[in-house]
């Protein structure tokens, strides 16, 4: 087919494929010449079909999407006969056919362009011999032979830009019409904002933001020198959260709505100007979760200075519980995706309470924009929500009432969300522990490897016992008078903390053993506490103990989310029964304090060093052994 300007509709998909990034564009005459070519490939693949009329933004977002490394380009369009329907969950394809294939749960139809990773090119050449010579479509009967063979494909939705599949002079006609009427900047600005985020950021932050990106992708700023900022200003608001008074408190509230505003610009930037990278996203997770407790740290500060009460403690319990509800999202989000890519006869939905609440969310997601929408996205208490709560009660009243306000609000939050979860997940029967490196998630350490396994009662079972222990010895230190008279109670404590290790070498295949790692961190972080507190120690070092361990968790987490290796030192971190009994032999002593403050600075030194080895010195390394020259004798080839 020709365009309106004469050139054929291939060429011009070829030039756009260029522009979008494409380093080498090549025509396969069938499927069998495509396999061929996607045997030499060492890089992602880009491939289209020669019926896509699209904005070049359109293959620009595809090529360059950081959902995942095989994405492929689903149309809101009707399925219909001849094409490939897909059906996605969680931006998932969990399935792709043809339309009487799916049996009327189509959620699209694909739109002829798909990228495909690296790890995912074996299956991609495999599919494209196993659908050669086949009727109809050849990048259809590709892109259902690629998702018949498992592999995972993320979903690339088109929102304001123009993408369309056509047969013919009049729907190719049509198609350059619809593509020439947008504008197609102004429209990669608004969709730099997430399509569906929070309503506090949909209502109070989006709908002025992308004023902000457009001025930063002016002046040339970066993702990341955004982030940077954002944690200036959340740390100056934390600062004269410390320092009290009504000024400082406003000015402090209103430091950290900017705060929030540039969090969410950084990332609006990176869809914006497609600027995006591993190193840039785990530094805006890590960020986000040190904001926020930097943040409690200075209400905490705040509300001891000023004679309100044991500011600290309250500052503690608010980073513990966030710490702990973060551990359930993700591994719940892991869940979730898990059983999204099984068939569902295999996740053993057959009704009842769990199927049905299923169903229930399904259908409130859907009503985009209604009440019920909003209420069960505000309910779970998002950033933004906590952020806004933050800078309100502080302006309004003092660092005490907002703390207040984090904890009662975050304990109903995590109360909902696990009790709606736990049910779910039962029904869904779909285990994700067993999938990854469990004993890398669980933070285990070499004691943890030696204990002996205990089988029939479940490693989730015995991680909530280990969180028992260090509960009982915290409240009955809180409760006394004399604290430091519980010091004999510590090693009790440990030797029940050490319960949780029994599961270590267990299958952690249970429909909850997903809670698993968030009952860890809870059974550490209360055990230090407790340590702390039987040892007399300053709340502000309690604090900054626990805040590198959030740190070293979120790393992991960060890790778990991007499919990443280990970090480099994971090892000399000891493991979470490794740390606490140094902690605990610290306090039988009675240096307490000074274990805190020296194996938390060991912790802190051994992240930094492996954040500099993971992401400067390794990839540095990498990169120079890909450029040496390489012959005989070390001689450069001629």
């Amino acid at each position: 087919m020709s365009t309106a300007t004469g050139e054929p509709l291939a060429d011009r998909l070829a030039a756009q494929l260029r522009q979008a990034g494409a380093g080498d564009v090549r025509f396969a005459a069938d499927l069998d010449e495509l396999a061929t070519l996607v045997g030499t490939a060492s890089a992602p693949v880009l491939v289209t079909g020669a019926d896509l009329v699209a904005h070049t933004a359109v293959l620009r977002h595809l090529a360059t999407s950081p959902v995942g490394p095989t994405v492929a380009l689903v149309l809101g369009d009707p399925p219909v006969p001849g094409r490939t329907a897909v059906r996605e969950e969680r931006g998932q394809v969990v399935d792709a056919g043809p339309l009487n294939a799916l049996d009327g749960d189509a959620t699209g139809v694909f739109g002829g362009a798909l990228r495909v990773g690296v790890d995912d090119l074996p299956n991609l050449a495999a599919a494209a011999r196993a659908a050669a010579g086949g009727p109809g479509s050849a990048v259809d009967r590709l892109f259902a032979g690629l998702a018949a063979l498992g592999t995972l494909i993320f979903v690339q939705r088109v929102r304001l830009l123009v993408a369309r599949r056509v047969e013919g002079a009049a729907e190719l006609t049509a198609a350059e019409a619809a593509v020439t009427a947008v504008d197609e900047d102004r429209a990669e600005l608004r969709l730099s904002v997430k399509e569906r985020d929070d309503f506090f950021s949909t209502y109070f932050v989006s709908t002025w933001s992308p004023y902000l990106v457009r001025s930063a992708a002016r002046l040339r700023l970066t993702p990341t020198g955004v982030t940077a900022i954002s944690v200036l200003f959340a740390l100056a608001a934390a600062v004269l959260f410390g320092v009290g008074g009504r000024p400082a408190l406003v000015g402090g509230a209103v430091l950290l709505y900017l705060g929030f505003v540039l969090d969410c610009v950084d990332g609006q930037l990176a869809r914006y100007t497609r600027n995006f990278s591993a190193w840039g996203g785990w530094l805006d997770t890590m960020a986000d979760r040190a904001k926020e407790y930097l943040v409690y740290a200075g209400l905490g500060f705040g509300v001891s200075h000023a004679g309100l009460g044991n500011g600290w403690a309250l500052a503690i319990a608010a980073m513990t519980l966030q710490t702990v509800r973060h551990m359930t999202d993700t591994w719940y989000g892991v869940l979730h995706d898990e059983a999204a890519r099984r068939p569902r006869t295999a996740t053993g939905a057959s009704g009842g309470i769990g199927d049905r609440l299923n169903a229930a969310s399904t259908r409130v997601q859907a009503d985009t924009g209604s009440l019920s929408y909003w209420l069960k996205r505000t309910v779970v208490f998002p950033i933004g929500e906590r952020w806004a709560l933050i800078a309100l009660t502080v302006a309004l009243f003092n660092p005490l009432v907002s703390l207040v306000a984090v904890l009662v609000w975050g304990v109903l939050a995590f109360a909902y969300t696990g009790a709606l979860r736990t049910l779910r997940a039962r029904w869904m029967w779909v285990p994700v522990l067993d999938t990854v490196d469990a004993t890398l998630h669980r933070d285990d350490g070499p004691l943890a490897r030696l204990l002996p396994v205990v089988r029939p009662m479940g490693p989730l079972t015995l991680a909530v016992i280990a969180a028992l222990g260090p509960a009982v010895l915290l409240v009955a230190a809180l409760l006394t008078d004399a604290p430091d008279g519980l010091r004999w109670a510590v090693p009790v404590a440990l030797l029940v903390l050490l319960v949780g290790g029994l599961g270590a070498g267990a299958a952690h295949n249970g429909p909850l053993d997903w809670l698993v790692p968030a009952a860890l961190r809870a059974a550490e972080y209360l055990f230090a506490i407790a340590v702390g507190v039987v040892g007399g120690v300053p709340g502000w070092l309690i604090f900054g103990y626990v805040f590198v361990l959030t740190v070293h968790h979120y790393d992991l987490t960060a890790r778990l989310e991007k499919r990443q290796a280990a970090p480099p030192l994971h090892a000399a971190t000891l493991g979470w029964e490794g740390r606490s009994a140094l902690l605990a032999l610290a306090a039988i002593v009675g240096l307490a304090g000074s274990g805190l403050a020296t194996l938390g600075a060991y912790l802190l030194v051994v992240f930094v060093v492996s954040v500099v080895l993971a992401w400067f010195v390794r990839p540095a390394r990498s990169a120079r052994a890909s450029v040496a020259p390489v012959g005989a004798g070390g001689a450069a080839p001629h």
